[in-house]
């Protein structure tokens, strides 16, 4: 006895399977999603993500980099390790709750730019589903392809300056959410954002950068670092009312974000790092975490003594 209708039912159902099963269908990759992708926070939103994108854009060809690749810049403010890998609403506040004066939350730029205006909420838009439920933000940036880039850069630190300075296993911690919150084999820098203008805010940070650093070590390949503070950025920074906002009197008025122009001096103090540790991570040649960069004086940065009592502005 033929039976048609059988044989044809279990060729459309083997036929859907393949569907599901193929890897076309499990990558949905958004618009605009770049080859190299910076995340961080408001450093990234108020003059830093412009800079990335000139700096990266600008060593395509070199450094590992493939010709044609594009970036794009997410900066998310008042953001940290701690609310970027974050499961719980309240984890992931800062990056997931609707800023009650402004509406938006962060700084685009690149391949996800919006136009003249910079700034989205993070949550509403195609490009920015970052609030999944029983997902990190940056789970979600991965999630089934959503974002599939070549490179991941996180650019960071003042939210997390006193948790880190104060305690290293905070910073250990926070490294192993972070390194286990990307997919396997990810190739990813995580880069502490430049020096503000205060010296004492300047010398918690360092502290909070040594720890980090120190962690990045402990927990074995995965990672480039690329520390933001060496002696070359901070005597750019520190002090220095030129690279910062400030009031018609000539005051500082926002010593935490220095501006773009200030900015691109500091990527460009940092290049040689920030290139040694693409090529590193786009040809699988990851010799070690720790960063290779020396101070000006050709010395290895030393990590300092812990302060658990300093404290200072989270921008």
């Amino acid at each position: 006895m033929h039976k048609p209708r059988t044989r044809r039912l279990s060729f459309t159902f083997l036929f859907l399977l393949s569907l599901v099963s193929s890897p076309l269908m499990a990558v949905a990759e958004t618009h605009g999603a770049p080859d190299i992708l910076v995340l961080g926070d408001s450093q990234l939103s108020f003059g830093s993500g412009v800079a990335f994108v000139e700096v990266l854009s600008g060593l395509a060809g070199q450094c590992g980099i493939k010709k044609d690749a594009t970036v794009g810049v997410i900066g998310v403010r008042s953001s940290s390790v701690q609310s970027w890998t974050g499961t719980t609403k309240r984890a992931k506040g800062a990056i997931c709750n609707v800023d009650p004066k402004w509406r938006v939350n962060a700084g685009v730029y690149g391949t996800l730019s919006q136009g003249k205006n910079p700034y989205v909420q993070i949550g509403k838009g195609e490009q920015f589903q970052l609030c999944v439920p029983n997902l990190s933000p940056l789970k979600a940036v991965f999630d089934h392809g959503y974002y599939n880039p070549d490179l991941v850069i996180f650019f960071l630190m003042g939210n997390a300056a006193e948790r880190w300075a104060g305690s290293y296993d905070a910073a250990l911690a926070d490294v192993r959410a972070f390194v286990g919150d990307l997919p396997r084999m990810q190739p990813c820098i995580f880069m502490t954002s430049a020096p503000p203008y205060d010296k004492k805010i300047v010398a918690l940070r360092q502290r909070a950068q040594d720890n980090v650093e120190r962690a990045f070590v402990a927990q074995g390949k995965t990672c480039s670092f690329v520390p933001g503070f060496t002696a070359q950025t901070i005597a750019a920074n520190q002090g220095n009312k030129q690279h910062f906002r400030r009031k018609p009197s000539g005051a500082v008025k926002d010593g935490f974000h220095p501006t773009e122009q200030a900015a691109r001096i500091f990527l460009k103090l940092r290049k040689d790092a920030l290139c040694t540790a693409i090529r590193q991570q786009l040809t699988g040649n990851v010799l070690a975490p720790q960063s290779q960069d020396r101070d000006v004086a050709g010395d290895a940065v030393t990590p300092k003594a812990n302060d658990a009592n300093s404290s200072a502005h989270k921008p």
